[in-house]
């Protein structure tokens, strides 16, 4: 899809503040709400935007822990591949899961309330998992940017 400089404010404009009124998107853009509305809904519909949702602050809700888990498998069959992928769906401390090119297979992100909670879940449910070879893990220090999404040219 061609997405033009209404388009892109509007998905800009959108990522910023999903709460955003269309009334007030609307007039960011230069338009009236009728029509930025039937852009929007355009959007939504061809997939340009998949969802809106709150960014939720991790240490507040007890998430304290963030790590990153390095992951080689055994076999890179397509099959054990995607029961690897099926296997981190059904873990919800598992936030983001990645298939790399080269010696790792995969990354993951994770998050835990504490260091014990993290230890137990990589014992019992990561290097545990069928087909796991390896786990390699780094905890975060402390994080200097996280803009989600991505950049949306004005």
């Amino acid at each position: 899809m061609a997405f033009d400089r209404i388009d892109r404010q509007i998905l800009r404009l959108l990522q910023e503040d999903g709460r955003m009124t269309n009334v007030d998107l609307a007039e960011r853009v230069g338009l009236t709400a009728p029509p930025c509305l039937r852009r929007v809904r355009a959007l939504e519909e061809e997939g340009a935007i998949r969802g809106y949702h709150a960014a939720l602050d991790p240490v507040t809700l007890g998430y304290s822990i963030t790590v990153f888990a390095m992951v080689s498998l055994r076999s890179q069959a397509e099959s054990d591949l995607a029961a690897f992928e099926e296997h981190v769906r059904a873990i919800p401390e598992v936030r983001e899961c990645h298939m790399l090119n080269g010696e790792i297979d995969f990354i993951l992100k994770i998050v835990a309330t504490d260091l014990r909670a993290f230890q137990e879940l990589l014992t019992s449910r990561l290097t545990a998992a069928p087909n796991v070879a390896s786990v390699k893990t780094s905890l975060t220090i402390r994080t200097a940017k996280n803009d989600p999404g991505i950049p949306v040219a004005g």
